[in-house]
């Protein structure tokens, strides 16, 4: 008799092609819904960062509800309580006692750190006088350093713009506008011609040092209940961590192959006890050479 007993068929193995679809669609959902979970999560916060590259995987998910200012005018707005946080220059908090630092994370490197370095068309003996941004903050305060201890205290000025830089033969260069200059589609920049070099503050900090340079905290205003803000900050940088490929993919500075070698490799954005180590060494020099003065940090996770 013939046997009409159903059959069970197993079903074909999903191809790897079809796996990788599938995880990417999850991992979409999931970055969806993190993304959701960040859109007004400030609440009645008033959180500002710098509008520079390197400071976008920290506000990632809450980039709409940022102010954003130079680290000067941050500095600046702080002081006068008209922010509760902001990702400012690490003197801010440690030439004013009157901010908590977010523990865990940073803007910072560890060697060539590529968007802060003196452009100068002359030995760094000679310097008498180097113009700088005057939004710049740590910067200048870590160039002071590096060159006090090569026994070199030239005169700092601020200057005017970016076009009066090709003049100087001393110019301090933070940020994009560092990064402009050291990507510029035909360099040497113009203005400074072939004799230009490039100090790079990061490369010089760790050969000085050995240890991480700190560029940027969070700086939380004292006094203030801040539980939920230090939730959210740390949610947008794990978000940004974990999306960095995105990020890198999806930015339009530059290259992406310089994004992704600048986000992932000169930048870092880890506080751990390697960077409190490089934080207490610019503590013990800034106070060596009498830039001060210069109170301990406080961290709050």
């Amino acid at each position: 008799m013939a046997d009409d007993t159903p059959k069970l068929q197993m079903a074909a193995p999903d191809s790897t092609e079809q796996i990788a679809r599938e995880i990417e669609r999850e991992r979409r959902t999931v970055n969806r819904e993190r993304e959701f979970g960040l859109e007004q999560s400030l609440g009645n916060f008033r959180v500002g960062s710098v509008k520079a590259l390197n400071a976008v995987p920290l506000t990632r998910g809450i980039e709409d509800q940022v102010i954003y200012a130079t680290p000067a005018k941050l500095a600046e707005m702080l002081r006068r309580d008209e922010l509760d946080a902001a990702l400012v220059s690490i003197v801010e908090p440690l030439l004013n006692d009157r901010y908590d630092i977010l523990d865990g994370i940073a803007v910072a490197s560890l060697g060539e750190v590529k968007s802060v370095f003196l452009a100068h068309r002359k030995p760094l003996e000679q310097a008498k006088e180097i113009f700088c941004d005057p939004a710049s903050l740590t910067s200048v305060m870590l160039l002071k350093v590096l060159l006090a201890e090569r026994g070199l205290k030239p005169e700092f000025k601020p200057l005017e713009n970016y076009e009066a830089a090709k003049e100087k033969d001393f110019v301090l260069l933070i940020g994009d506008a560092a990064l402009d200059f050291a990507l510029a589609s035909h360099p040497p920049s113009p203005g400074f011609g072939a004799t230009c070099e490039i100090f790079d503050l990061g490369a010089a900090w760790f050969e000085l040092t050995q240890l991480p340079f700190v560029y940027a905290v969070w700086a939380l205003r004292r006094g203030v209940e801040n539980r939920e803000l230090r939730r959210q900050l740390h949610e947008a940088k794990d978000f940004g961590l974990d999306t960095l490929d995105h990020i890198i993919a999806s930015r339009t500075e530059y290259t992406e192959e310089f994004r992704k070698d600048y986000l992932s490799w000169h930048i870092h954005f880890h506080l751990g006890s390697d960077e409190k180590r490089g934080i207490a060494k610019f503590i013990e020099l800034l106070r060596k050479h009498g830039f001060g003065p210069v109170f301990e940090p406080r961290f709050v996770s």
